[in-house]
């Protein structure tokens, strides 16, 4: 019969709470949110790469001042360029629309800016003049020193790749530390979305279950049980709807998110850690919704016993049932005669 009751119990909390809109809607709303910033993070990635390229691509008559002598000619040339000596003459021919941008390159590009002239093409197309004027100086430079190697070792664009050896394997690095930390977010993210649940799933039972709990045979500890487990399931199924997502996003489209500093690609996902993440993340989670059911439904108990007795209904268990009763009883008839001592000053002479 418990077995039956229990199933029943479990049954019954698991059906309500999945076929609740609410559930849903709450549950969804952080994956939703993670499919969003993907799409968004990949679609500003594609926009930005062709963006880019069609500003590199771009051709335009220009002209421009070197004062310095850094601009090869002959690339300048090639890129449409004309080399002027009256910077003012030029600026005044690119408002009139004569010229469509003109370049004027410091004597020092390494302290001073480029100024950078040219028909306005809006606010995305206005990108191409500047990244014209760079990309002549930046060919330039690298003609000068003959070698796109050492022009790249020299403007700092150069990567490493560090491997650190620890009982003669292959020491995980910070890759291997975000992985698991990934349970961390995950946890908390279920207890902020579950801790309302948690909460309703026994208050909520002082006005819905009463009634029930007294007039049939499920007890008061087989309804916290099947509460109990009916928590885990659920939060199972949250876990795993978050999860689901991200880790589709991973597999499939983790080369082509964009953000800054961080190759997901690069992650390593080491079994023991994994494990270990897995196992902390269940401890936690038990501990948690355990703890909270239990403060709660510590109330629930004495609120149906003290109705069970309004109604003339036997309550087989009693004080002797709850251990944590006996030590308060206990504690209460050892601390009595202090209690008295103490109050018999205090009643002598009032405040």
């Amino acid at each position: 019969m418990r077995r039956h009751a229990l199933r029943e119990v479990l049954t019954f909390e698991v059906r309500r709470t999945l076929t609740k809109k609410r559930f849903w809607l709450s549950t969804l709303l952080v994956p939703g949110l993670i499919v969003v910033v993907f799409a968004i993070s990949i679609a500003s990635g594609s926009s930005s790469d062709a963006a880019s390229q069609e500003r590199s691509n771009a051709q335009f008559s220009f002209e421009y001042v070197d004062p310095a002598q850094l601009i090869d000619p002959a690339l300048a040339q090639a890129a449409g360029g004309t080399a002027v000596d009256d910077a003012e003459n030029a600026i005044e021919r690119v408002e009139s629309g004569a010229v469509t941008a003109f370049f004027a390159y410091p004597a020092d590009p390494a302290t001073q800016a480029i100024e950078v002239y040219g028909v306005n093409e809006g606010i995305f197309g206005n990108g191409k003049y500047a990244a014209a004027a760079s990309s002549l100086l930046k060919a330039s430079a690298t003609e000068r020193v003959g070698s796109p190697q050492l022009t790249s070792i020299i403007q700092g664009a150069t990567a490493t790749h560090t491997t650190t050896f620890e009982d003669g394997r292959v020491a995980g690095g910070i890759e291997s530390v975000i992985p698991p930390m990934l349970y961390v977010m995950l946890l908390y993210i279920v207890i902020v979305l579950m801790g309302n649940q948690m909460l309703t799933a026994t208050v909520e039972e002082k006005e819905n279950r009463v009634t029930e709990m007294i007039l049939t045979t499920i007890r008061a500890k087989t309804l916290l049980v099947g509460k109990v487990i009916s928590l885990f399931v659920i939060g199972f199924v949250q876990m795993l709807v978050f999860a689901i997502p991200i880790g589709v996003g991973y597999v499939f489209f983790r080369d082509k998110v964009n953000i800054p500093d961080v190759d997901f690609a690069a992650l390593e996902f080491q079994p023991r850690p994994m494990i270990i993440g897995a196992l902390l993340l269940l401890g936690s989670f038990s501990l948690f919704t355990a703890t909270l059911v239990a403060i709660v439904s510590s109330h629930l108990v004495s609120y149906v016993r003290a109705r069970g007795e309004g109604l003339g209904v036997s309550v087989r268990d009693g004080w002797l049932g709850r251990p944590e009763r006996v030590v308060i009883l206990g504690l209460t008839v050892a601390l009595s005669p202090a209690i008295a001592a103490l109050q018999e000053p205090l009643s002598a002479h009032p405040m």
